[in-house]
């Protein structure tokens, strides 16, 4: 889909087009591209009804807002979820900040979120398809979408009254091989990255959150983000508003954050047995290095040295753990548990580990559950052994 053809979808003949290719049920068969053909001009009505697919595929991102907006295939996988770009561009406005320039904006999604604040945006994008979709999507708001490459555009974009010009860039972590790792080899570049948190106006700059802490730049602010219980993002702050070389783990849609100091990064929780409850942190605190600062707050202790499982004998109300009632510990052998499950009636088994070796799937498949009762399996590495925890998921 070329540039021309988005800005027709854009257009009253493509929104026509879009609610034509909406009433169709099942859109990847024939018989619905023909029936869109028969009310509009072929070319639009295949671009209508591939962007209805994306829209419907959208639906579990963006909600009842995927009606209203355009979308790329590679847009769509790589767009930040609402809530998550709401959250940093909240961040970036309360700053003080008027405007602010998202280098390499995809299809918009975080150039909306930034605008909707009441921030001017300067939104710039390379490829020209993708860019008619970001000025799609960010028609009626104070932005601007340019088209060009963002290590080019960058300084000139930037230069503004001291303070005033905000920048947000989220890399490229991908080429036509798959997930880049390497972060020398994102695009706009690392070393772009590395002047943007710099600066002392106020930058974010969002990654995977796996990325290794020994390439974080010295001096930012990393916030891990957990959306819904799923760890989304790394993203680190610079200048004005951030918090030099603090690791930071977010919980969405609530906004708790648990905030680890650079003075306690590299705390080590102390160790001990399998107590009456096991806690698992959320991604976010694992990621951050929060595992030990969490531990001290809860009165927690790891079940070993090198697995983020905590214990305790009481239990705790944190939103930064889900909380397990331990029913019973095994030695982990397979057998064993298999017969416990018989005994106990179990037919609906959630199985989770740390620190084995193991597939949760082929597990299962052996284990054979079958019954009405309902456990959750923790496998875990300990200091003495590998061991089976059978536990209630608790709220």
């Amino acid at each position: 889909m070329d540039a021309a053809l988005v800005a027709r979808l854009a257009s009253a003949e493509g929104r026509a087009a879009l609610a034509v290719a909406a009433e169709q049920t099942d859109l990847t068969s024939p018989a619905a591209l023909d029936a869109v053909r028969r009310r509009v001009e072929p070319a639009l009505a295949s671009a209508a009804c591939a962007q209805e697919s994306l829209r419907r595929r959208a639906v579990t991102k963006f909600g009842a807002a995927a009606a209203g907006m355009l979308f790329t295939p590679d847009g769509l996988e790589q767009a930040s979820r609402p809530e998550v770009a709401a959250h940093r561009a909240a961040r970036l406005a309360a700053t003080g900040v008027r405007t602010v320039v998202d280098l390499g904006c995809g299809i918009g999604s975080d150039a909306l979120a930034l605008a909707r604040t009441g921030l001017r945006v300067v939104a710039v994008e390379l490829d020209p398809a993708t860019a008619a979709v970001a000025r799609a999507n960010l028609a009626g708001l104070d932005a601007e979408v340019v088209e060009g490459d963002a290590e080019a555009l960058a300084p000139g974009l930037l230069d503004g009254p001291d303070g005033e010009v905000a920048a947000f860039c989220d890399p490229a972590r991908r080429d036509a091989r798959g997930r880049l790792f390497d972060v020398e080899r994102f695009t706009p570049s690392w070393s772009l990255v590395q002047r943007l948190l710099a600066r002392e106006a106020p930058a974010a700059v969002k990654l995977g959150p796996a990325v290794p802490h020994a390439v974080l730049p010295e001096g930012c602010e990393a916030e891990w983000v957990t959306a819904r219980g799923s760890t989304v993002e790394v993203c680190l702050w610079g200048g004005r508003g951030s918090r030099p070389d603090h690791r930071v783990a977010t919980l969405l849609p609530g906004g708790d954050q648990l905030v680890v100091p650079p003075g306690r990064r590299g705390e080590r929780a102390r160790v001990g047995d399998i107590g009456s409850w096991v806690h698992e942190p959320v991604g976010a605190v694992v990621r951050a290095g929060g595992i030990a600062l969490l531990a001290g707050q809860l009165d927690l202790h790891l079940v070993d040295p090198g697995v983020a499982y905590l214990s305790s004998d009481h239990p705790v109300g944190s939103p930064f753990v889900d909380s397990f009632r331990v029913v019973e510990v095994l030695p982990w052998r397979e057998k064993d548990v298999r017969a416990w499950l018989r005994r106990h009636d179990i037919g609906r088994l959630e199985i989770k580990k740390r620190g084995l070796e193991l597939d949760p799937a082929q597990l299962r498949r052996r284990l054979k559950p079958s019954g009405s009762g309902e456990i959750t399996l923790l496998l875990t590495r300990t200091p003495a052994g590998a061991r089976a925890v059978l536990a209630t998921r608790e709220p």
